[in-house]
Parts: structure tokens; sequence; C-alpha cells
């Protein structure tokens, strides 16, 4: 098996920890000290001479070491009985003092041919072995000195120093060269290659259990002079006894140039822990070890060491991702998007998924490259297909491809079709540069039909992409590339918001407080009230479950129905209808202070025990008198919502919302259509916090609500009954909190109410279309 230098490095690293020689072996370092390597060169010596001995067992018993430093002249620094324990023979190393003089490698092999191996035990039963460090640069011969050193037995290697001349490394070391000649700069490699070979000679065993010896293809570096003629000039010539004379003679140039030479290299290599790819979805897995392992997991798969999914996309909605490819944005650019997509994919979407997803690429042109559900079960085919997109090029028109995919990306019937999978349609934008044509009344063409559009993109087209959404809940920004990958929880959270059924199941008592007033105007009134019913229309409206109740207002307020009055959704959007036109001024607060006195009352149709809610829309103008009483209602428990239509003043807007949280600012009373689910996520989460029984105040004519445990009672003061209600003793007709219904009962209301649902939302379609 063939591995690349820098995957084999990683793996030798790992193996250092535990290889060990522990045989009977006597190793004497032959050390470069010359001018030609230089200090700095000496010091990495000495640095490789301490890794290869914390290889080595070194023991009076085990492995000797000595070491000879030569220059001019070969100096015995220490012999190989000097030290019996590895933390002395390490010590000794690291003060051993450079000497420079000329590189006299051959006085250093004769050296040893006379001296033998100082301190060794010098019986052929015991191997020895010599470990040159050089830069190959030696001053004489040493070609002779090396094969006769070799002939006594002795197995020579050659590790060399900085950029070394590896022809003479080659003719000094035993055969085969390959495992005997290495780089001391790599010294995990070079003790890692010795340790080897020493395995390979069966001189000692230091290969650990599960690893192996190995060839993979190498090469070497080296730093040599090139000459390189320049051309020719002028020069003069002559000898003694004779008249010079003009001649062309040769220029050359010396050059310093790196060159590399391929080899073979034999290591000792063990499985790594990453080979089985245990890392899931894209993690990265590091080798801690011959053993251990860790994931390093993209965003959303923390929680899991191996990566598993911890985002899912549960939601059932039909998804397109239209990607910009145009020329503006370059190659990197488009490839950074389709790299984001496809580990949002990756993240998001299993097999069993319930969402539906398609892919479109824009630029100049817009390409639908898979509908919505052709890969639907089948996630690797998906992936596959985001691989598998090219960039269109041409100008950046986002327009066109808005109003494209609307038209045919969802399409696998016809466009408006009563058909019973009617999932919400979503159009996820992942662009990079400013559009070259209209977005405005392109992403009303396609928010017009029901498509949710959801925009991703740099910062700096924040403003573009909320023009585009409708809607800065539905905009994901970030502030530079690095940052994307990290976007993917938030853009997950934005696609699921949009399967918002209302709040079917969730009791509620919800009050609308519609300005009808001549600042508002009689058509625009008309837009109010259809923006109640689609309000409505989400909630699963029946006495056990949402209550709704409308309050039109001028300079005075009127109830137009009570939270008691209708037991159906069909009922309340007949009812919104019944709602008149004012005229006149306008006073908010008169508005909030009859909702809190005549319509979240217990006497008419107030629930203790259930969350209430209540939405003011306005244009913001008669609401200097209504900070005071919004206070008050909320006081009493009861959350506020404030939906600010045109140019209208933020800050009074503000006051009576109480926290941006709980308002919502739409640019026209035609944009006011685009915000309607924003408000019922709005509304939905609110009603779900914890519910105290005695706010607002259920008890009346100043009863005292005093909580029991899961309910409450009222001290009553010259009245009796559950709320304080009555004089008389006849019993009240509603109780402490909503009877349920039977089982069947709510089964057939939630039916019933989700075809309502389904077929208002099929109504609009058809008459947009």
């Amino acid at each position: 098996m063939h591995r690349d230098m820098i995957t084999v490095l990683l793996f030798i690293f790992l193996l250092l920890q535990v290889m060990q020689c522990s045989a009977v072996l006597d190793v004497l370092f032959l050390m470069d000290g010359s001018y030609s390597i230089g200090k700095g060169t000496f010091e990495r010596a000495k640095h490789y001479a301490v890794k290869l001995c914390e290889a080595l067992n070194v023991a009076s018993d085990k492995v000797r070491v000595g070491l000879i430093q030569f220059g001019s002249v070969p100096r015995l620094e220490f012999s190989l009985d000097s030290f019996s324990t590895k933390q002395e023979l390490k010590k000794h190393l690291k003060k051993i003092s450079y000497r420079g003089g000329s590189t006299q490698t051959g006085l250093a092999l004769k050296y040893v041919l006379k001296k033998g191996f100082p301190g060794g035990r010098n019986s052929s039963s015991v191997p020895r072995v010599a470990i040159l460090l050089s830069d190959g640069r030696s001053q004489g011969s040493v070609v002779q000195a090396a094969a006769q050193l070799k002939q006594t037995g002795v197995v020579l290697f050659a590790v060399g120093l900085r950029y070394p001349k590896w022809e003479e490394l080659h003719s000094l070391a035993s055969e085969p060269v390959e495992s005997h000649v290495f780089l001391a700069d790599h010294f995990h490699d070079a003790v890692n290659g010795v340790s080897t070979t020493l395995s390979a000679l069966s001189f000692c065993s230091a290969t650990p259990a599960g690893c192996q010896a190995e060839s993979f293809p190498c090469e070497r570096k080296t730093l040599e002079t090139v000459k390189e003629l320049q051309g020719n000039f002028m020069c003069w010539k002559g000898s003694k006894g004779y008249s010079p004379y003009t001649s062309l003679c040769p220029f050359y140039r010396y050059s310093k140039v790196y060159k590399r030479h391929q080899t073979v290299c034999h290591r000792t290599v063990c499985s790594d822990p990453c080979d089985s790819q245990p890392c899931l979805n894209g993690g990265t897995c590091v080798s801690q070890g011959l053993e251990r392992y860790q994931c390093v997991c993209p965003p959303g798969y923390g929680s899991d060491p191996h990566c598993a999914p911890a985002l899912s996309l549960d939601c059932s909605i039909d998804l397109i991702f239209l990607l910009e490819g145009s020329a503006t944005l370059t190659l990197d650019g488009f490839l950074r998007l389709k790299s984001f997509l496809k580990r949002f994919l990756q993240t998001v979407i299993s097999s069993d998924s319930p969402s539906k997803v398609g892919l479109a690429v824009f630029g100049g042109e817009a390409r639908v490259e898979a509908q919505v559900g052709r890969f639907k079960g089948n996630t690797r085919n998906l992936l596959k297909a985001v691989d598998a997109l090219q960039p269109p090029g041409g100008l950046t028109l986002t327009g066109q491809a808005l109003r494209h995919v609307t038209r045919h990306g969802f399409v696998s019937e016809p466009v408006f079709a009563d058909v019973s999978d009617d999932l919400p349609r979503v159009v996820v934008l992942l662009a990079a540069t400013p559009a070259a044509d209209d977005v405005v009344e392109a992403s009303k063409y396609a928010r017009d039909r029901e498509i949710f559009l959801i925009g991703v993109g740099p910062e700096r087209l924040k403003a573009e992409l909320n023009n585009i959404t409708g809607n800065p809940q539905r905009t994901v920004t970030y502030s530079s590339p690095d940052r994307l990958i990290g976007k993917i929880p938030e853009l997950k959270a934005k696609i699921c918001s949009v399967d918002t059924q209302g709040c079917l199941g969730q009791a509620v008592d919800l009050v609308f407080a519609l300005d009808a007033s001549v600042g508002v105007g009689r058509e625009n009134f008309a837009t109010l009230q259809d923006f109640v019913r689609s309000i409505s229309v989400q909630f699963d409206v029946n006495r056990d479950v949402a209550q709704v109740a409308l309050v039109a207002y001028n300079r005075r307020a009127t109830t137009v129905f009570g939270l008691d009055v209708h037991e159906s959704g069909s009922a309340i959007l007949k009812a919104v209808g019944e709602a008149s036109y004012m005229g006149g001024g306008v006073s908010t607060g008169a508005a909030l202070l009859h909702i809190y006195s005549k319509v979240l009352t217990v006497a008419n149709g107030a629930r203790p025990g259930v969350n209430k809610a209540v939405v003011v829309l306005t244009d913001g103008s008669g609401g200097d008198d209504a900070v005071v009483p919004a206070q008050k209602i909320r006081d009493s428990g009861v959350s506020v919502f404030v939906v600010g239509i045109g140019d209208m003043q933020r800050d009074k807007v503000l006051m009576i919302a109480g926290s941006e949280e709980y308002m919502i600012s739409a640019p026209s009373y035609e944009d006011l259509k685009y915000f309607e689910d924003v408000l019922v996520q709005m509304v939905c989460s609110e009603v779900r916090k914890p519910v105290n029984l005695c706010k607002p105040n259920p008890c009346m004519h100043d009863g005292i609500c005093v909580l029991s445990g899961a309910s409450f009672r009222c001290q009553c003061h010259d009245y009796e009954g559950p709320h304080c209600e009555r004089r008389s003793g006849k019993n009240s007709s509603r109780g402490d909190v909503p009877k349920p219904a039977g089982l069947k009962k709510k089964s057939r209301q939630r039916k019933s109410h989700q075809e309502l649902l389904r077929r208002y939302k099929l109504h609009r379609r058809r008459h947009t279309a």
C-alpha cells in the first residue's frame, strides 16, 4: 500500500511513542561538527541523536551508545560504556559543544577502523551500528574507508544534515541505501527509518503489534550549484614574451537551486484508527494515538462523538434551493455556496425526512436542475446532484430566477390543482452578489402565490434580501465567508418555521383591535379584515381551544363579536365581514380600555386558566393615550401585540407594544399579508407560556382571586358564584377552567378545522391566480 509522505509522517509521529529497541546492541554516532555544517545544523543533529536514543533501551546490558565529533580531527565525546541510563545519555548529548574545522569524514571513519567502538563489547555476537550525521561534503577520500568499515561487519547509516550531497551519502551507507540513508531534519521519519531497518536486520524487534514495514515513493531535496552560460564578452589574452590579443571569452552565472531526487522509503506504519472513517456527515477524523481518535464535527453534529445528526429537517415542506452562479461571482464563491448547500443537506436531510427538496441555479438564465421530490428518500443521489451543479454565468438576474422557480420548480401537477398534498412551498435563495434586475416585483409575484422566500447572503446584501423575503426574520446574513457554515442551525430553524398551521390544539383567548378611523380609509380597512381572517383561520376555534373576539374603533370602540360568541372558524370568517368602517378620529387608548373592561372579562367569555393576547392593527396615529392602557393590560397577564402599517410613528407604536418582540412593522397595507405567519408564530410562542390563573382577575365585583393548587377560588363580598358574578344562588354556566370535550368530538373538530384551513388557502391561491 502506498501513502504520501505527509500521511506517513503523521503515522510515524504516533508510532515513535511506542517503538522501542531493547536488543543487545552497540551504537556509535559519528557527528559532523565542521564549519560547512554550522552551529544551527549541529544543534539539529544533536536533537536527532536525542530522539533516536529515546527509541533505544539504553542500559549496560542492552543498548550502549557512544559519540565521536569530527571536523578537522575526530574527537571522542563519550565512549559506549559511559552511561547506563537513557536520562544520563540524553543530558550529556545536549551539552556537547560545536567545534568547527574542515569536513574530514574520512579521518573519522579511519579512527573507528583503528580504535574500534570505544567502550563497546567488541564481540562478534553483539551487532555494531555506526550512524554518520553529515552534509556529505567531505574533504578527502571517504569511500574506501567506509567500505573497509562495512567489511568488518559494521552496519553504517548515513543521515543527511541540512541540504546534503546525497551521492556521497549513498556511497558511504550500507546496502540497500534506501534503508540506510535518511534526512535528520525530518527526525521523526529518520528515527522510524533507522528503527525499521534494525528490525528488518533482526538486530531488535521495535515493531509494535498491528504495525508493519512498508515501502512507498518519497523524495529527497538538496541545494546544488548550477553553472549557466550567459554569453560571450571581448577579453584580452596573452602570455609572457607574446603580444596580447583580443578574444571572445564565455561568461557564466553560478546560482543555487533546490533539486528533488525520487527514491523509495521503508518505514514502519500502523493502521490509522481513522482508516475506518468513523466520523459521519462530513466530520473530520483526528488520530490521537494508534487506537484512539476524535471527530471534529460540522455545525449541528457536535453533540455526538461520531457526528450523528443532531439537527433534522423534520417539518413537512416543499423546498427549493436557488443557487447563484453568475459571472459576477467567482468560481471560488460558487464552490463555497455549493459546499455550504451540501453540508446543510448532509446535516439536516435523512432518508426518512418528510421534506421534499429541489435544486436550481441562476445567473443570466435560471435552470431547475432537480424538481421538488425527485430525490425523495435518496440522500446520496441528492448530494451527487449538488456536486454536479454548474454555474450558468452571465448577469445576476435574481428577479428572473425567482419568477422561474415559482412557475417551474414545484410543478409535478398543475400549479393550483386541488391536491391533498398541500405542503408549504419554500425557496431558499443562496446569493453573494447584488441583483442586476428588479427583485421587489418578482418576490411579490412569488409571495402572492404562497411561496415562502428565505434569503442567505453576506451582510452587504441584507437590505436587498429583506426586500426579497419581505420579512427580516427570513433573512440569514454572515459577516465573512468562513462564518457561512455556522449558519446551518439558523437556516434550518427559519425553514421549519414556515411549517406552522397556526396554534392548533393550543388554548387561547385572542382579541383583535381594528383601526376603523379615517386615517386608515375604507379600502385599507377591508385589507385589515382580510388580515384578521387569515390569522383567525390558523387557530382551532371552539369553546375548548381557541376563542376569538373582534373590536373596531375610531374615537370610540365597538365590540363586533365577543370571545364566546362564535364556536367555529367558518363562523369567525363570516363575522369579520360584519365589522363596519367608522371613519372619524382615532383613540387607540380608548380601544384598549374597552378591551380591558368589556372583552377580557369572565362575564364576556374570557376563560380563567387560558393565556390571552390582544392584537392591535394601526397606522400609529391616535396612540398618544394608549401607553398606559396597554401596560395595564400587560400587568393583568395579557400579551399585547401591535402591527404598525405604513409611515407610522415607530416610537409611539413601540411604547404601546412595550418591546420590539411584540411589534411588527409592515411597509404598506399591500405588504401586510407577508407578515401573517410571523404574527402567528409570535402569538403561538407567547400563549404556550405557563398560565397564571389569577391574571387577569377572574373574580368579578372586586372579588379576590386566591390560587389553590392547579386551580383558584374567588373570595366574594356581597356576591356569590365561582367568579362572584351574582347575588342570587343561581349556578353559573361557566366553571373555573374550560370544560374538555370528548375525544371523538375533539377529533371531529380538529379535522373540520384542518379542512377549513386547507379550503381557505386553496381559495386564496385560486383568487391570486
